[in-house]
């Protein structure tokens, strides 16, 4: 049985029931703990799952923020600064990384356990324990007109990749990290893989590679 909603029963439903349905649509997303410190040395980390490639040449990552009508550090950090740190969420925190959500008086690192390093001088923290980070720096920002969202777009400086989840082909083997995945706000996942398609061609059906 389909159960169908149109577009003035989504907008009447409550706010609570409508935020978790729409979230849920887009279906798994990507997790990531942003670390950013403030011009002070105040280190700030949180959870995002609004975390897209926009090009590989150059190397750029975009990434949603809700619109800034209260304190946010992360983006208040990343436009003043101009770095931050994306780091990939495993199976073995991702509670603690839930639980950076939380509106917190100190830094995340310090009230949730996670232990932060700086590599290579670069200015924001990296999240030591996460299989892949990556150091960006600030590119642009864009506020969308539509509902005031903020796109900000990071250029890749720097990887760090836990080399048993590194392909020959640069592809990554997210399994084998131990990603994990979000849908909607609070619901995580680990990946099962299905399998790895052929490129596709319009001649033949996709091969198992």
């Amino acid at each position: 049985m389909i159960r169908h909603f149109d577009s003035k029963e989504i907008l009447a439903s409550d706010s609570f029931y409508r935020r978790n349905l729409i979230n849920c649509l887009s279906g798994y997303k990507s997790l990531n703990l942003i670390g950013t410190q403030d011009s002070k040395g105040k280190t700030n980390l949180a959870p995002f799952s609004q975390v897209f490639h926009i090009g590989a040449n150059p190397p750029m990552l975009g990434i949603l923020f809700r619109p800034n009508t209260v304190i946010r550090h992360t983006l208040d950090n990343i436009l003043d600064t101009g770095f931050f740190t994306l780091n990939h969420v495993n199976s073995e925190f991702y509670k603690e990384a839930h639980w950076a959500s939380a509106k917190w008086d100190v830094s995340e690192f310090e009230s949730t356990g996670i232990e932060h390093e700086y590599l290579n001088g670069f200015f924001a923290p990296f999240v030591k324990s996460s299989p892949v980070k990556v150091a960006c720096s600030l590119l642009e920002t864009q506020t969308l007109k539509v509902n005031q969202t903020i796109l900000l777009i990071g250029l890749i400086d720097s990887i760090y990749i836990e080399e048993k989840g590194l392909r020959k082909d640069g592809s990554l083997d997210l399994n084998e990290l131990d990603t994990v995945t979000v849908s909607g706000l609070d619901e995580y996942h680990v990946g099962k893989k299905l399998g790895r398609l052929s490129y596709a061609k319009a001649d033949r059906f996709p091969e198992e590679i």
